[in-house]
């Protein structure tokens, strides 16, 4: 049964105008994911094979281009996972923040285009499969809908729902990664929390804060496959400014290539680090 992409339209079109670089569609039923023109599916990545070696060229090129080096083969792979876990997991998650609603996407019904002109991320088609809502939600009389009893039960249905789409893929990048289980997962818990984190200071009126407790509550700990909890915490700054920051699961492995600039929540940033860094961005 066909979700109508009025289930989740409007999370998708309240993130477009937060966060322009990011371009949703729904293609509906009868309608092919896009496989062509710079657009590549989930499948294909999955499958690990050329399809995944032209994928990361993309990667490859940008690191040379970028930084004037080459990157390790696996460090490009992790590049190339970041980039499209980042933006796939809102697929997930906005509608959940903002709608109370966990669409299911299996790698067969997402396909992602990186080189569109003027979107810093890429644009994403991708066909929900189903829903999950809340009882007294208006959305739980439409086609592809399920009903789950409460908040708890919801906050289950996105971590299921990123397993299922992330799963297949992470076998995909994970050989070329040198990478497996634990670590992957690990990335993929970063993937889940940063993505939400960063959109919802876009989204502003109090968002951010908001976004920290669901997720605080989305990842407790002992949430498998997911790795460590949400992990956020507060520094305290030098003249008593509150600096929230969180410890990553995982290395994004940017260090490889420049070793003094690594990010703030980087588990290779020491606390006095990350207070320089983040009183440097809020400024």
């Amino acid at each position: 049964m066909s979700v109508p992409p009025i289930a989740l339209e409007d999370a998708y079109t309240r993130l477009a105008e937060a966060f322009p670089g990011l371009a949703i569609t729904q293609p509906t039923a009868d309608e092919e994911l896009p496989r062509h023109d710079g657009w590549v599916t989930a499948t294909t990545l999955a499958e690990g094979g050329t399809g995944l070696d032209a994928f990361l060229a993309w990667d490859d090129a940008q690191v040379l281009r970028d930084y004037g080096q080459s990157a390790r083969a696996d460090v490009v792979a992790s590049f190339g996972l970041h980039r499209y876990a980042w933006p796939v997991c809102l697929l997930i998650t906005v509608p959940w923040f903002l709608l109370r609603r966990v669409p299911r996407f299996p790698v067969t019904h997402v396909s992602y285009d990186r080189t569109a002109p003027g979107l810093a991320i890429g644009r994403l088609a991708a066909r929900p499969a189903t829903f999950a809502c809340l009882p007294d939600d208006p959305a739980a009389l439409l086609p592809g809908a399920r009903v789950v009893p409460d908040e708890e039960a919801l906050r289950s249905e996105v971590r299921a729902a990123v397993a299922e789409h992330l799963e297949p893929v992470l076998a995909g990048f994970g050989p070329r990664m040198r990478r497996r289980g634990r670590a992957l997962w690990g990335m993929a818990t970063d993937e889940v929390v940063e993505g939400l984190w960063y959109v919802a200071h876009l989204f502003g009126d109090g968002e951010l804060d908001r976004a920290r407790r669901e997720l605080e509550l989305l990842l407790p700990g002992a949430t498998q496959p997911y790795v460590g909890s949400a992990a956020f915490r507060e520094l305290t700054g030098p003249n008593g400014e509150s600096l929230p920051t969180r410890d990553r699961a995982s290395c994004c492995m940017f260090y490889t290539l420049r070793p003094e600039d690594t990010c703030a929540t980087c588990p290779r940033t020491c606390d006095a680090d990350r207070v320089t860094k983040l009183l440097a961005a809020a400024s």
